[in-house]
């Protein structure tokens, strides 16, 4: 456009020279009729007008594409100010989630190590707690086989919940109201404290149980007082002469109130007195894995 418009004005600064050097200028614009002189005269006037109309036009479209130019630079930098800054942005939100992402890969890894402790302390629980059931079991059997000279009704062995209970009854222990315990239940008691010599690791529980017949005596006011008494006996015929850690044993007293059998018959109260000798595994190792 712009060469255009130099064209325009060098031919019209030609003829403008012609006109010049042939008579008085004439502005562009005024009539050909109102023009004096011949005809090649107001031919070149008229030539001149013209391109004077298409200097201007010419001009005016330069204008506008100028100002369409200036318009397209400025929503150019514009984009590209908007391209910029969503570059940086974009950047931006990359960089924050890259380190999201780091950071919950170094969480996940952690969760994976602690997940993997975890289950190596499950296995070594689960080692440990089928050793204590072998250990159970195999004492148990040794318990079983040291009392098999003793009636069913006079005693039992039964393992529950991982612990081996010895459940010996009134007839073979004690005589009615008394805590002290009788010639066939010291022997019962010798055998199997030395079944249990070898087990030095085997927390023992001694617990007094009677029916629900109240009692009250000179020395004893009332069932709580007599099952607390023969436990005691009975730790004490444990931990005597046999070289027993008493520090193993615990004495308790039950009194009436922790059954086997209903109290309305004879056969059932004759269950419900008994003293039961509860064998457990030490579980400090297990509490402290759980503790970890």
């Amino acid at each position: 456009m712009r060469n255009l418009g130099i064209s325009a004005s060098l031919l019209m600064l030609s003829i403008t020279l012609l006109l010049g050097s042939c008579a008085t200028h004439v502005p562009c614009g005024v009539p050909v009729d109102k023009v004096k002189g011949n005809k090649k005269y107001k031919a070149a006037v008229a030539e001149r007008d013209s391109l004077c109309i298409r200097t201007k036009a010419l001009e005016d479209e330069v204008g506008l594409g100028l100002e369409r130019e200036k318009g397209l630079n400025e929503d150019l930098t514009e984009q590209q100010k908007r391209y910029d800054d969503l570059t940086r942005l974009a950047g931006e939100e990359v960089a924050g989630l890259s380190d999201n992402l780091k950071k919950k890969e170094g969480l996940l890894a952690e969760k994976e190590q602690l997940l993997k402790d975890r289950e190596a302390r499950l296995k070594v629980l689960e080692d440990i707690v089928k050793k204590q059931d072998d250990l159970m079991n195999a004492l148990s059997d040794r318990i079983k086989q040291a009392l098999l000279g003793f009636a069913a009704d006079e005693l039992s062995v039964e393992m529950r919940n991982g612990k081996v209970y010895v459940s010996m009854s009134d007839k073979l222990l004690f005589r009615s109201g008394s805590d002290a315990v009788e010639v066939k239940g010291k022997e019962a008691l010798a055998k199997l404290a030395e079944a249990l010599q070898r087990n030095a690791d085997i927390s023992i529980q001694i617990e007094g149980h009677t029916d629900s017949i109240p009692i009250n005596t000179a020395r004893f006011r009332d069932n709580w007082d007599l099952s607390a008494a023969r436990s005691t006996s009975v730790v004490r015929l444990l931990t005597t002469g046999t070289g027993m850690d008493p520090e193993r044993l615990t004495a308790s007293g039950k009194g009436e109130f922790n059954p086997i059998a209903p109290n309305r018959t004879p056969e059932g109260r004759a269950k419900n007195r008994r003293t039961e000798i509860i064998l457990s595994p030490k579980l400090d190792i297990l509490m402290e894995l759980l503790g970890k």
